[in-house]
Formats: structure tokens, C-alpha cells, sequence
């Protein structure tokens, strides 16, 4: 269906090659995996199948693609519309009506499909992607994860041979994630679709992908299935590292094969954990019965809590629970419609400048919004004059989330980790007083997101600074927050230590705990420490 043959790939003024000399075959009904670190190519071999990559973007190709007998040099990417579905990273980007019923219905217009065509299709996938309750919603309306799974809606209602989705569950809650993985799984095995995905949350695509294509940054691939690769590969979930860590000669791809081979070890019972936040005098955050609408839909209901200094709180939940609408509150952007929001008791939506920097360090879901500069290097030494640090004190905490971002790329021709982690670094350099991240791990690789714990943990626990993160990711919080608080339909349902939190729930509980269960270990590193212990 996909043949490479002896392709390389070079963009304008870089100094490594994306690609070198690869040749690939993939089959009808084959479902790949594409993995690498951040910014290593992944969207650019995604790009090379569907030809934006050279005709839209530039760049040095060699070699030939084709796709179901049709070259990819001769046919522009609007010739290939028919045959190959894409979701891109951003799917906001993708997006061409208000909404949702009218987006599904876009693209087969413009094929010119008769209406009753149109119409049995657009249920058909509302049912697949349950979507049928959002079918009326305004896009824009819609949390970063609903939008998610209306730009894969989009693309399967076009029927495509092969589909190719660029980290498809990275705004998906884990339930929503297995629903549409499975849904593609299913797609694969009973209709043939040809599915190449490129993720960095390998924990929950790597049981479903027939083979890997690992890019290792310096245009060289190693292709294999998921245990070959797995065994050499430094980027694996945390089960691969548990493994490891434990020394088992097989290397665990599924909890279930991997509480079999755990069950066979003698490992320590460690007596039941009770953890209790630690008392607080005066929150820094203080949120009163905050009630919070879109257009007619309630996002917030009468939510009420408080958060304090030096805490890492990780707001968890399912898509469409309410998670950003309080964070846009915390940090002021978002006028609330009854309740109070108070920081440090300022009413967040008053500051302004100076001041809101030091005070609030905000990240929306969507980092480029805070990025307008013609280069990396700009965006940089524009931050240290705002923030009044000392010159290159920006691009020195760049360096540290993800290393070998060219200073004189512009900010739209990065990936989206590297993009996330340019607005991270503008917004850390303030040294604010609260730092507020909406999905800050889109697009990280396991390096990045460990890059990005250890600062985060340095900066609520050194410099007594107050940290609160919306995430799906239980990986992120597992080994990051001291706090959870769970949400759903706009209000409080869980809130407690982490490890409370997580364990209590099966669905948002982390690998490691779930092969290790009923022992109250979150990560590998917990259970690394346990078994030091138990040795010493």
C-alpha cells in the first residue's frame, strides 16, 4: 500500500538529514508506529506519505513514495485527498467550519457525494467517535480533546485507504484514547485500513502496532516489530523500563503479560501507605462556588477549593470535564460568571504587565498563542528584557527541556514539543509566583517530560513556588504532583494525594501500579526504592 524507496530528506539551512536512504514496504491492514524524540522527523516522514512534505514545505527529497501505485511526486496532495485521510498535530489548524456536523460534512462536499451518502456516513461516525451529543457544538467551544477526535471523525468519514495521525491521543483522556485506538484497531483487522501513527505515549498505542519505525534524529530508522525494537530502544513506556529495572530476560509490552512475569518474583509487601496532605494555614489560591458558560454549555458548576504554596496540583479528568475552563480562570483570561477567584488575593483578571508576569505564569493548550517572534533566539532575548533577567537566561532553560533547537528557526517550523517547551522556557524565566500548564506534555518525548518534571519539582520545592497542571497524562502525574484533583462535569469529585487518587481509580491509575497492584507503587522508581529497601 506505503513503498519507500531509497528516501532521504533534507529541509532548507539544516545541518542533519531527516531521513537517509530509507526503504519500506507497508502492507494493506498494517498498522505502523512511528516514535522518536521530540523534533527527530516524525511529522515529516508522516508528511512525505501524503506529499506535504515536499510541496508544501520544501526541502530536498530523494528517492521515491508511493501510495497504492500513485507517486507522491507526481500527484499533488489534493490528488491523494481520496485515498488518504491525515490528522495533523494541531487539529484546530485543520478545521475549515464553526461546526461539528458541518466540519464532518465538509470534505464530502467538496467531493461532490450525494446527500444521502453524506448523511449515513456522518451518523456513522458520530456513533463511532461518540460524537452524537457534541454533533451541534461550535468547534472552538469544544476542550482540546473533543477536538481531537472531531479531526479523526473527519477523516474516517471520508473512507480512506490508508490514515496517518500525528499524535492522535496526545489531548485524549485515557478512556477516550483506548475508545479511538480500539476503534482504529477494529478498522485495520475488519475493513483493511492502513494506519501509520506517529506517538510519544507509547504506554498506550505500543500493544496495537503491528511494527515500529523508531527515527533516531540523524536520518538513520530502525524498523522492526514491537518487541525488537523495545529491546533496544532507550524511548519505551514505563513497563519496558520496569522490565528492566527488575531484570526479567522478556520484555513486557502489556500489563498482563507483565503481572505474569512479576507474579513468579519474590517481591516485598509493604504495609498499607496512609497519606495526608500536610496542614495550611492561608491558600494561595482560593476558589469560591466559581460557575463558568459557553454559549449555553456549563463547564463550571458552583466549584469551590483551595490550593497552597509549594504544591505541584495536577487537574485531572475526562475530556470536556472543565479542566481548562479553571485554569483560564485561575490565570484571569476568562471572565466567570458567578463565584470568586482570588491569587495571593488579587482578583487574577485585574493584573496586568509587569506584575501578572511575577505573579501568574500561564501556558494555554495551545503554546503558540504566546509565541510571535521571527526566531527562537528573538522570542528568547525578548524574554529577558520583559522578565528583566539576565541575557540568556531564556534560551538557557530551552536547552534544558529539549536540547538542539536551532536559535534561528522560526517558532512555527517547530514540532509541537519543541514549540510547547519555547513557550515553557518565556513563561519559566519570569520566575512567576503560580505557574498554570494546560496540557504541557503534547508532543514530549519520555526525555523531554523527564526534563520537565525535574524543573517543575525544583521550582515548587526550591524556589517555594505553587505549580498547576491539566493533564491526561498519569505517567506526568504519577511522578510529578503531590496533589490530584479529579473533575467531572464541571465540579469537584476526587481530591487527595496523588497516590490516593490515582489508585483508587483503574482507569487514570498508572502501568507501573497496575502491574504492581495491590502494592502502592506509582512508578519504576517507586518500585526501585522498595526493593533497595527490602535488600538493605
Amino acid at each position: 500500500m506505503i513503498s519507500f524507496s531509497n528516501v532521504s530528506l533534507v529541509y532548507p539551512n539544516s545541518t542533519t538529514t531527516v531521513l537517509e536512504n530509507l526503504s519500506l514496504e507497508i502492507a494493506e491492514g498494517e498498522l505502523v508506529l512511528v516514535i522518536g524524540p521530540t523534533g527527530s522527523g516524525k511529522s515529516s516522514l508522516l508528511r512525505l506519505i501524503n506529499g506535504l512534505v515536499p510541496h508544501h514545505t520544501g526541502g530536498i527529497l530523494a528517492g521515491e513514495i508511493r501510495v497504492d501505485g500513485l507517486s507522491t511526486r507526481e500527484v499533488k496532495p489534493g490528488g491523494l485527498a481520496h485515498l488518504i485521510g491525515i490528522v495533523g498535530q494541531n487539529p484546530l489548524n485543520g478545521f475549515v467550519a464553526d461546526r461539528v456536523e458541518e466540519e464532518l460534512a465538509f470534505a464530502m462536499e467538496a467531493l461532490n457525494l450525494a446527500p444521502d451518502v453524506m448523511r449515513r456516513r456522518v451518523e456513522e461516525v458520530l456513533d463511532l467517535l461518540s460524537l452524537a451529543p457534541l454533533r451541534s457544538r461550535i468547534i472552538a467551544t469544544l476542550s482540546g480533546g473533543e477536538q481531537q477526535r472531531v479531526a479523526i471523525a473527519s477523516a474516517l468519514v471520508m473512507h480512506p485507504k490508508v490514515l496517518v495521525l500525528d499524535e492522535p491521543t496526545s489531548a485524549l483522556d485515557p478512556i477516550a484514547a483506548e475508545e479511538v485506538l480500539s476503534i482504529l484497531h477494529r478498522l485495520v483487522h475488519d475493513l483493511g485500513l492502513t494506519v501509520v501513527i506517529a506517538e510519544h505515549k507509547l504506554e498506550r498505542v505500543i500493544g496495537f502496532a503491528d511494527r515500529i519505525i523508531h527515527i533516531n534524529g540523524d536520518g538513520k530508522t530502525i524498523i522492526g516489530n514491537a518487541t525488537e525494537v523495545m529491546k533496544i530502544s532507550e524511548i519505551a513506556p514505563p513497563i519496558v523500563h520496569l522490565s528492566r529495572a527488575l531484570g526479567l530476560q522478556e520484555v513486557g509490552l502489556s500489563v498482563r503479560d507483565m503481572r505474569r512475569m512479576v507474579q513468579e518474583m519474590h517481591l516485598p509487601n509493604p504495609p498499607d501507605l496512609k497519606i495526608s496532605l500536610p496542614p495550611h494555614e492561608k491558600p494561595a489560591i482560593d476558589i469560591k462556588n466559581l460557575t463558568l458558560s459557553y454559549v449555553g454549555h456549563v463547564a463550571l458548576d458552583s466549584l469551590s477549593t483551595s490550593i497552597y504554596d509549594n504544591e505541584i496540583v495536577a487537574v485531572m479528568g475526562r475530556n470536556g470535564a472543565g479542566k481548562s475552563s479553571l485554569l483560564r480562570s485561575i490565570a484571569g483570561v476568562s471572565k466567570i460568571d458567578k463565584g470568586e477567584v482570588t491569587v495571593y488575593d488579587t482578583d487574577p483578571i485585574t493584573l496586568a504587565g509587569k506584575f501578572r508576569r511575577e505573579l501568574i505564569g500561564y501556558i494555554p493548550q495551545e503554546p503558540s498563542d504566546l509565541l510571535y517572534g521571527q526566531s527562537v533566539m528573538q522570542e528568547c532575548e525578548q524574554a529577558d528584557k520583559d522578565n528583566q533577567v539576565m541575557a540568556g537566561t531564556t534560551f538557557e532553560v530551552l536547552n534544558q527541556l529539549v536540547v538542539g533547537i536551532n536559535p534561528q528557526a522560526h517558532p512555527r517550523d517547530l514540532s509541537e514539543g519543541q514549540r510547547l517547551a519555547l513557550a515553557l522556557s518565556l513563561v519559566l524565566s519570569a520566575n512567576p509566583q503560580v505557574l498554570i500548564l494546560d496540557e504541557p506534555t503534547r508532543g514530549l518525548d519520555y526525555e523531554a517530560k523527564k526534563s520537565l518534571t525535574r524543573i517543575l519539582i525544583e521550582f515548587a520545592k526550591v524556589f517555594k513556588r505553587l505549580v498547576v497542571l491539566a493533564t491526561h497524562d498519569v505517567e506526568l502525574v504519577a511522578e510529578l504532583a503531590t496533589r490530584v484533583i479529579f473533575i467531572a462535569d464541571g465540579d469537584i469529585v476526587a481530591d487527595g494525594p496523588t497516590i490516593d487518587v490515582l489508585l483508587s481509580s483503574p482507569a487514570f491509575a498508572p502501568q507501573v501500579s497496575k502491574v504492581m497492584s495491590p502494592r502502592p507503587w506509582l512508578t519504576v522508581g517507586d518500585v526501585v526504592a522498595a526493593l533497595e529497601g527490602d535488600s538493605a
